[in-house]
């Protein structure tokens, strides 16, 4: 697979007592950057979370299956949201996409200071069951990658080291190069490969800096992980796509309900709604609301038989 290209790994370590998976994603992140009008800072914050919800989601059974978290911290750029699905597959939105922020005290991208600390992250996984497994958990810093672990640790019970790293061109905003790296010991792990793990951790945060200055995500592995019996066990290609649809807005529509869809009509006579994900815009005549209102007024005649 080219070097150059957007990849995400999944493998054992150590024995097979740790599990890995780790992203890079500097194709997804541009994308959501020129979709969304992103300020520099505001795709280093979205980058990183769609990094991780993009780990979280690549082995999902389902095609029906989700992962979606939400940060509400309170920051200047408001809510982020990031919707992964099997495969890697993500999309995600921010309130206030071109905030921008001056460097932090160490003259990087200040993402905590736009998310903000004061809020929760919400996890909400949809594993196609009757209800939904919902987890919400205390921001502790803002950026994003050690509010995943400490989520993982308090929510899950999973203690986990999180990596997620965004590069951006100071000039052009463009994404220079994007990685993420989860690792999860199994109850199996030693102690001591414990501490091989947290000694790592240097040299795991310049992981995104290997990417931009050429290696490829299996190289720069290979090299972190440099005898400790790193084992491959899946590739795949992630990507931002939105499954946004004409005919998923028409239910939207129908679930306003008769009375709210006959207002829109007798006052706009037309109605436009724009995809949170992807900003497409899909527009609705009379006609076709007319044809909607229908639809609603016979769901809502068959629930109360």
């Amino acid at each position: 697979m080219d070097n150059t290209h957007d990849r995400m790994i999944g493998g054992l370590l150590l024995n097979k007592s740790v599990n890995v998976i780790a992203i890079s994603g500097a194709e997804l992140i541009e994308e959501a950057r020129r979709l969304h009008g992103l300020s520099r800072v505001c795709t280093a914050a979205l980058g990183r979370l769609l990094l991780a919800v993009s780990m979280m989601s690549a082995r999902l059974k389902n095609d029906t299956d989700s992962v979606t978290v939400t940060f509400a911290g309170g920051g200047p750029a408001g809510n982020l949201t990031a919707v992964g699905h099997t495969g890697g597959i993500v999309k995600g939105c921010i309130t206030n996409p071109d905030v921008e922020l001056p460097p932090n005290a160490l003259g990087k991208l200040d993402v905590a200071g736009v998310v903000g600390t004061d809020g929760e992250m919400r996890v909400i996984r949809d594993l196609s069951l009757k209800e939904p497994y919902v987890g919400r958990c205390a921001l502790v810093s803002g950026e994003i990658a050690n509010d995943f672990a400490n989520y993982f640790l308090v929510s899950e019970q999973q203690p986990s080291l999180v990596y997620l790293g965004v590069r951006v061109d100071t000039e052009s905003g463009r994404v220079r190069s994007a990685a993420g790296l989860m690792l999860a010991p199994l109850p199996n792990c030693p102690d001591e490969d414990l501490e091989r793990l947290e000694a790592l951790a240097p040299e795991i945060s310049r992981l995104s800096l290997h990417l931009d200055e050429g290696d490829g995500l299996m190289t720069a592995m290979d090299k972190l992980f440099d005898g400790m019996d790193f084992e491959v066990s899946d590739e795949m290609v992630p990507e931002y796509r939105c499954d946004c649809s004409r005919e998923r807005l028409e239910r939207v529509i129908i679930s306003l309900g008769k009375d709210e869809l006959t207002d829109i009509i007798e006052k706009d006579g037309e109605a436009e709604l724009v995809c949170s994900f992807c900003n497409r815009r899909y527009s609705f005549n009379k006609e076709e609301l007319s044809a909607l209102l229908e639809a609603a007024s016979s769901a809502e005649g068959s629930d109360e038989e």
